[in-house]
């Protein structure tokens, strides 16, 4: 009889899931980004009445939650570019930290101008 071990997650893999959900998150973006503007084509009350719902906190929240997606999948691109170009191949897990390090730093700080600039607040 044969034994199925399982399977464990590394921290490689969690790299590889992490890139994909946010390619396909991305790529969700882009399809409804493509859909309100066909509201264009359609008349101004129509896409201006797309805009009015999506002029609420919660897509103002989703929209800093949309700049860390683009950001995890840019610099984890980067990364996994490096990796298959021969350079620090052996060091995968220390990239691996350091896309994460430069992701959080970026998202922080574009992230908190966007939610001043949402909560009506002057940046000093």
């Amino acid at each position: 009889m044969r034994v199925i071990k399982r399977y464990r997650i590394h921290l490689g893999t969690f790299a590889w899931i992490l890139h994909r959900l946010s390619g396909l998150a991305l790529i969700f973006y882009m399809l409804l980004h493509i859909w309100v503007i066909h509201h264009l084509s359609v008349g101004e009350e129509s896409f201006n009445g797309i805009m009015e719902f999506f002029n609420n906190p919660l897509f103002k929240f989703l929209e800093i939650g949309l700049v860390g997606v683009i950001l995890y999948h840019l610099w984890n691109g980067l990364r996994v570019t490096l990796i298959d170009m021969g350079v620090l191949v052996e060091r995968q897990k220390l990239l691996f930290g350091i896309a994460v390090a430069v992701w959080l730093v970026t998202w922080f700080a574009i992230g908190a101008v966007m939610f001043c600039r949402f909560g009506g607040f002057a940046l000093s």
